[in-house]
């Protein structure tokens, strides 16, 4: 079936909530077999809703509508359907009963106009909401299924997976590996496998692009489990054999993670000390669990003065080639894996903007340092971007020298 998402509320539209529900649902729905081919946002207006659904009903068989089932009269989802679909709303007592039985969990008294959520369209499902008040249901309309949820993201998920999902579960599954590149543009990678791209059927390709960062995912869909991994595994053995160099992981695990891999895996210790990042790439690294068994410090030396007292970069260093320099960059990280005694460390130096830059030295412009017992190097880059993105970017890359450099070690 295709399916479609349509999420109900002003709030969504000027951007004071976040539209988590069409993730959740999107990515649910594919799980379950289920194609999604269009989202619509749509405030709390009972005219432009109507014209939403007709819409969607001319062009989906399945239809998920979220948020308008609360107890006030700008919630009105329920009877824009109703009113659609030419269906009666009819007071259905078990449901009444049911919200009752909420408030007096909670020792509360029932407003009166939370009756107005028992109300249910005739000749449907009743999801139940096992978390709120409001119920959802599921109307079989002519070869269509109508799908209603309520806004809250805690309820809406128990309903869908307790309740719905069940209901609307295809005979095929839809199933899907991304691999994880860095160090190359989505156009050049693109072009390596446009052929691959501009051929696809089942699998399908698509390339997602990030900070630093581009994801190829490949998806298959099949009515059983084997097939699925087997069209999926002749085509990343083909991608592989095209961009495999560029590939840092096959289970959508981020950079940091596949660093911290590789260092629990060796028994090894890192450290990081910042300029232009600020504690950025500590921080992210310290996002994973258990990463506790690898990390030693995390040191910011923002000014000249602290790199010199914290790191010994010699203040001639300073002078002679400025702290954004690669000669800086290896001071630093040397500087730290000695004080540390670590297996690796890492440094990073530069500038971020929006000012600093000159001609000589861009905004932009960033060396990462990298220490071990073996010998150390800088890499030097030019991001483009604000300053934040700068500084994600120096992050994500840090992660990577990181890991290509104990790649080495093992070779």
């Amino acid at each position: 079936m295709k399916a479609e998402i349509i999420n109900v509320g002003t709030e969504l539209l000027l951007g004071s909530t976040l539209n988590t529900n069409a993730k959740f649902l999107s990515q649910r729905l594919a799980e379950l077999g289920e194609e999604v081919y269009f989202h619509t946002v749509v405030g709390d207006n009972r005219g432009r809703l109507k014209d939403a659904l007709n819409l969607a009903l001319k062009r989906s068989q399945l239809i998920i509508l979220t948020g308008g089932l609360g107890p006030t009269q700008d919630d009105l989802t329920k009877e824009v359907v109703c009113e659609t679909l030419n269906l009666k709303l009819n007071l259905n007592e078990e449901v009444l009963n049911e919200i009752k039985r909420y408030f007096n969990k909670l020792h509360r008294e029932m407003s009166e106009n939370n009756i107005k959520q028992a109300y249910i369209p005739e000749n449907s499902i009743v999801l139940k909401n096992d978390i709120g008040t409001a119920p959802g249901v599921l109307v079989n309309w002519n070869d269509k299924k109508i799908a209603i949820l309520p806004g809250p993201p805690n309820e809406m998920k128990t309903m869908f997976n307790k309740y719905l999902s069940p209901l609307i579960k295809e005979n095929y599954i839809i199933k899907s590996k991304t691999l994880k590149t860095i160090g190359i543009s989505e156009s050049t990678l693109e072009l390596m496998i446009k052929d691959f791209i501009d051929s696809q059927t089942n699998p399908t390709i698509a390339t997602y692009v990030k900070e630093g960062q581009v994801d190829v995912k490949i998806t298959a869909k099949e009515e059983n489990k084997e097939n699925s991994d087997d069209l999926i595994n002749d085509m990343v053995e083909k991608v592989e054999k095209r961009i495999g160099k560029y590939i840092y992981s096959y289970d959508d695990e981020t950079i940091e993670e596949a660093l911290y891999k590789i260092l629990k895996d060796r028994g090894f210790k890192i450290a990081f000390c910042e300029s232009c990042t600020g504690g950025l790439v500590s921080g992210r690294f310290t996002k994973i669990p258990g990463v506790s068994q690898v990390f030693d410090r995390g040191i910011v030396t923002y000014s000249n003065r602290a790199k010199v007292e914290e790191l010994n970069v010699k203040e001639d260093t300073l002078r002679k080639y400025g702290a954004v320099s690669e000669e800086t960059a290896i001071e630093m990280a040397e500087g730290l894996l000695k004080k540390s005694n670590v297996d690796i460390a890492l440094s990073t130096t530069g500038i971020a903007g929006p000012d600093g830059g000159s001609e000589e030295k861009p905004v932009g412009l960033v060396y990462i340092g990298v220490a071990t017992k073996e010998g150390s190097h800088a890499v030097k880059f030019t991001f483009p971007g604000n300053r934040i993105s700068i500084q994600n970017r120096t992050a994500t890359m840090v992660f990577d020298e990181g890991r290509k450099c104990l790649l080495k070690l093992n070779n």
